[in-house]
């Protein structure tokens, strides 16, 4: 993919170095003279532009880019540029930082972005993610779509444990795309059976979530949710 980033600070350039790593093309767009840094990330092109001019972006040929990355310290910043990618330059992926939890609400797919990353909501979802048994937990929002990247880890009492996936009556809009058990990623196949202690990764709309939650936890987990809440 070809990717620009706007904002070459610590985290635009560990994105930069991320998806270098993985084998892709990378832009960094960077409006502060002396962040300009190409011995940081000497493979990813340097760019010195405002991101949030349109002949800056136009120049930089971001139209040609498979997606966008705001990741710059300023939440305004990042949604003109999200709003400028999707709409001018029709970019068909928009990855935004969120830099306060208060403005966590403005990104959305009015403003073009796809995918928003709060560092206070990544990290409570990790917290809980790594302490929580029996529960659903949310790991990330994906807004164009609506859908929601969730967790469950199983407890010895679900309903399906020791059952292959096939005989999980999964809800419509909902996928289970992989397991983690012990130190081991699994793909998961139909005549896998699922064990105690399996996290399972689901992409799914808000809408079904309960419906996940008491297909794999019972029936009665979901008020147990509720009520503890």
């Amino acid at each position: 993919m070809r990717v620009a980033i706007a904002g070459a600070g610590n985290v635009g350039r560990s994105i930069a170095q991320e998806l270098i790593d993985n084998g892709h093309q990378v832009m960094l767009i960077e409006r502060q003279p002396k962040m300009l840094r190409p011995d940081r990330v000497p493979a990813a092109e340097w760019v010195l532009a405002d991101a949030c001019e349109l002949s800056s972006l136009e120049e930089a040929d971001v139209a040609g880019c498979d997606v966008v990355v705001a990741a710059t310290g300023d939440d305004k910043t990042n949604l003109v540029l999200s709003l400028l990618a999707k709409t001018e330059f029709a970019v068909p992926r928009v990855v935004a930082r969120v830099n306060r939890a208060e403005n966590e609400w403005l990104f959305t797919e009015q403003w073009g972005v796809d995918v928003a990353v709060s560092k206070p909501r990544v990290m409570a979802a990790l917290v809980e993610e790594a302490v929580t048994v029996g529960d659903l937990v949310r790991l990330m929002t994906f807004r164009q779509g609506e859908a929601n990247l969730v967790e469950i880890t199983l407890p010895p009492t679900a309903p399906y444990v020791g059952q292959p996936i096939h005989a999980v009556p999964l809800p419509r809009d909902s996928a289970l795309v992989a397991i983690l058990r012990g130190k081991r990623v699994l793909v998961p196949s139909p005549d896998d059976p699922i064990e105690a202690g399996d996290e399972l990764i689901f992409v799914c709309t808000a809408e079904v979530e309960d419906e996940v939650r008491a297909v794999i936890l019972g029936p009665d987990s979901v008020e147990r949710t509720r009520s503890s809440r």
